[in-house]
């Protein structure tokens, strides 16, 4: 009965987390297209799928991974090494992504576009090892108490070369991919590792030290994608188009076998994580689990609810940005494509439940400098202008890399210049704010402007828009902490 009451809470939850989308979606089908699109049946089931599947999803993480993540990080933290300490934090990245929703629908969207070149396995397998291993470094900086702002400039600096180089093919899939990587499962697992360490050690601050893990898991799967594409597109590509087959086409072409294989697939998305756990708990701490019958019900209901996730994205989500971007494009009036965009970006954005959670968490390490809800404004407004800027360059054909490259160099310019307190926790605000629900809308929206607009190709201009909404945050938090230090430094010196 329990279970039955936490999974309503969760659903109501998750369909909370839609309805800004709804509500912007419905605003712009009645009062400015005036028109209801011919599969809206297919969106709203596709919608309930999805609030279905993100409640299991939830439910699951809350019966195993979370309770048995933490349990491990506290222990390791207690035995104090720390081979084992950065171990674990490999192990726990590179399991966590491998089983991104996000991430598999990115994958996949890339895959299908490329026709095969790249390759959506490949790509997860790179991005979840990234993220491993820069888990372990963000762990070992914070032991040892090195500044993260020396991390991320020169991490940037590098990102902003490789990009000159890559070919543009990848860049804008690189940039999504490091943004997807920070999501429904890692932020709760790595912000808790990071921040629980930082207030374990003596000498260390939980705002300046314990932050960061975030911000480093969405920069270095974005130099490792970008070395991936240069080996892979040593020469030029053809102008793809988007084939995308829905689940429910899938089902009804292949029945049963294929829904079963699907399940299947979901099952090898979690196995990492479980054996990762299973590994640490049995082999290395040797002590049973407190509860196994809980912690397996809890990673069925993982797997039960990737699947249900990622049919009603197929039927739901998908097709809404698809659709939106063409019937906008059809009003050959731009104007009303970037206000879809700002108006998606800042309300779902302000939605966003591990934002929330990081906003607090933020509030109470920085003892009254900081506010969530003030937070939560400048995150929202960021992404919003981060993704109409990204619908910008795919209007208007711009290069990718100059776009890219001018952000982030803004962002290096305003780390040199803004308090070394709100550093960390700026970084990681850039790398929750692309949500399990956010990023397949937006890159449906990306990918449905590339198809539609004549001269774009759907590969290159497609994807991009999960990075900017990355990048902003960044920018807006950081201005916001530079013009309160000059404000509080202008008082000072006017009293």
């Amino acid at each position: 009965m329990l279970f039955v009451k936490d999974f309503y809470h969760a659903f109501l939850h998750a369909l909370k987390n839609l309805l800004p989308i709804v509500v912007v979606v419905v605003f712009f089908q009645l009062a400015i297209l005036q028109q209801v699109p011919e599969n809206t049946l297919s969106m709203i089931i596709g919608l309930l799928i999805v609030a279905v599947g993100v409640a299991l999803f939830l439910q699951g993480l809350e019966l195993s991974i979370f309770p048995v993540g933490k349990s491990l990080s506290n222990q390791f933290a207690k035995r104090g090494s720390i081979p084992i300490l950065l171990s674990f934090g490999f192990a726990i990245g590179f399991s966590a992504v491998v089983a991104e929703p996000a991430l598999i629908a990115v994958a996949q969207q890339a895959q299908d576009i490329s026709e095969g070149r790249i390759d959506a396995l490949t790509l997860r397998l790179l991005v979840a090892f990234s993220v491993g291993a820069v888990v372990a470094l963000g762990i070992f900086r914070t032991l040892l108490g090195w500044p993260l702002h020396w991390f991320m400039i020169i991490g940037y600096a590098l990102v902003v070369v490789v990009t000159w180089f890559a070919p543009e093919e990848i860049v804008g899939l690189a940039y999504d991919s490091g943004g997807v990587t920070t999501n429904i499962v890692t932020v709760p697992l790595i912000a808790a590792l990071g921040i629980g360490l930082a207030a374990s050690i003596r000498g260390r601050n939980p705002l300046i030290d314990g932050f960061g893990l975030v911000a480093l898991a969405v920069m270095v799967p974005m130099i490792s994608v970008q070395i991936y594409g240069i080996i892979v597109y040593s020469g030029g590509v053809e102008d793809a188009e988007l084939v995308m087959q829905t689940t429910e086409d899938k089902v009804l072409a292949s029945g049963f076998l294929a829904a079963v294989l699907e399940l299947l697939e979901m099952f090898r998305d979690v196995l990492p994580i479980i054996l990762t756990i299973l590994f640490f708990q049995y082999l290395i701490l040797r002590r049973p689990l407190s509860n196994p019958p809980k912690i397996i019900l809890g990673f069925l209901l993982v797997i039960f609810g990737l699947y249900a996730f990622v049919v009603g994205l197929k039927m739901g989500l998908f097709p809404i940005g698809s659709s939106m971007a063409e019937q906008l494009i059809g009003l050959e009036a731009f104007f009303y494509v970037y206000l879809f965009a700002f108006m998606i970006g800042f309300a779902t954005t302000m939605a966003e439940p591990a934002l929330i959670a990081v906003g607090k968490q933020a509030e109470e390490a920085a003892s009254g400098k900081l506010n969530g809800n003030v937070i939560r404004l400048l995150v929202a407004l960021g992404v919003a202008v981060g993704i109409s800027i990204g619908v910008h360059r795919i209007i208007v054909g711009g290069s990718m890399h100059y776009f890219i490259m001018s952000g982030y160099i803004l962002v290096i310019i305003l780390t040199l210049l803004a308090p070394r307190y709100i550093i960390a926790l700026a970084y990681d605000l850039g790398g929750v704010t692309t949500s399990e629900v956010t990023v397949p809308l937006v890159t449906a929206l990306g990918i449905g402007l590339a198809t539609h607009i004549e001269g774009r190709n759907v590969l290159i201009d497609g994807f991009g828009l999960i990075a900017f909404a990355s990048i902003f945050p960044i920018v807006t938090v950081m201005l916001y902490a530079i013009a309160i230090h000059w404000i509080s430094v202008f008082k000072k010196v006017k009293s």
